[in-house]
């Protein structure tokens, strides 16, 4: 059996990031994923300013490289409302099968123990954590997304209706290299389509809506994309679940830690999860590497910390605009107020919060009529 400081499953960014955290202070790693890398992942690709900075204060540089710039965000409320500003800090679209190889990569070149594998079992013992026999580790940090067995080893369920999203997304031909596009509607609400370029004449185009207790079919969803989003022809169509921020279970049990989507680190707003993986596998690597006792606690304090106060905005907003006028005012607002828009984008893009100026303009625009913009 092979011994290690810390074992993590899964290799995507929340993983990636894990492991890098934890040799940068000279753990032993090893890094277990089913796939081969490059590999394909469901996703929006859209990867904000604020997963940047994380992984760039782990040494982690050119992320982001070939792939332009996107500085402009429009976003179309459910009732029409619209508006189209500039980001507060820049946005790429890189895709998953470039941007996870990176990461991984980069862990590699680190020192961290890559092995292509699917988990199937995890028993704590009182020297460590073992894994299918072959590996035991001091710590484990479950960073296998959102069907993790780690987090079902845990004994913590998936998702509940209301908090767990379906999406659905391709690639098609666009004339847009500026902007994202994000089209809300609400038949269904929450749900909304987006494209997202990447540079090159292409876009990430998809669409998701939030799960009521259904099952909802490839072509419900399909159509749902070519209503909002018509014109575009997209291959390579693939679906994904999105456990949502307003459900997560306990971010750690004993010597075992969760990160990323299999924590639920997934935006109510915007879908985005990329930030919230890197952000807490790069907490989740540090605390680990620091050793097994009371790391539970420690891992829950660090993220209570960095991520507390936000996920308390971002929880309390999300139900807030369970009604979809709320938003309609919210993206009135941020069409006559750029503050309020650079507010709502840092909310939904990294770990922003609002502050009652932004409360007061979106209050203000309650219940007038929102026409949407040219």
């Amino acid at each position: 059996m092979r011994e290690f400081d810390v074992a993590i499953v899964g290799a995507g960014p929340a993983g990636s990031a894990a492991a890098l955290a934890a040799r940068r202070v000279g753990a032993s790693v090893v890094l277990l994923d089913r796939a081969e890398f490059p590999r394909d992942k469901p996703c929006g690709d859209g990867i904000a300013a604020d997963a940047v900075t994380v992984l760039e204060g782990l040494g982690v540089h050119g992320v982001t490289a070939g792939y332009p710039a996107i500085e402009r965000l429009r976003l179309v409320g459910p009732g029409g409302s619209a508006v189209a500003r500039p980001l507060p800090r820049v946005a790429h679209t890189v895709p998953r099968r470039i941007f996870d190889e990176r990461l991984v990569r980069a862990a590699v070149a680190a020192g961290a123990e890559l092995r292509r594998h699917t988990v199937r079992s995890v028993r704590a013992t009182a020297g460590g954590v073992v894994i299918d026999g072959r590996w035991r580790a001091g710590v484990l940090i479950g960073a296998d997304g959102a069907g993790s067995v780690v987090r079902r080893a845990l004994g913590f369920p998936v998702n509940p209706p209301g908090h767990l999203a379906v999406a659905l997304r391709g690639y098609a031909r666009t004339t847009n290299t500026t902007e994202q596009i994000i089209i809300t509607t609400r038949a269904r609400w929450p749900a909304y389509a987006w494209e997202f370029p990447l540079g090159d004449g292409t876009a990430n185009v998809g669409y998701g809506e939030v799960l009521r207790g259904s099952a909802l079919s490839r072509a419900y969803l399909v159509e749902r994309l070519q209503h909002l989003l018509p014109g575009r022809e997209p291959t390579g169509l693939r679906g994904h679940h999105l456990p949502l921020s307003t459900h997560r279970p306990p971010p750690a049990r004993g010597r075992v830690l969760l990160a990323g989507d299999a924590l639920s680190l997934i935006n109510p707003f915007t879908g985005e999860g990329i930030f919230y993986a890197v952000l807490s596998g790069a907490l989740a690597g540090e605390v680990a590497a620091a050793g097994s006792e009371r790391v539970a606690e420690r891992y829950g304090r660090a993220l209570r910390h960095r991520l507390g106060r936000h996920l308390r905005h971002s929880g309390f907003a999300a139900s807030l605009t369970r009604q979809s006028w709320v938003v309609d005012a919210a993206v009135a607002a941020a069409a006559r107020d750029g503050e309020v828009f650079d507010r709502m984008v840092e909310l939904g893009l990294g770990d922003g919060v609002f502050d009652l100026r932004t409360i007061g303009r979106i209050a203000s625009r309650l219940g007038r009529r929102h026409p949407a913009a040219p």
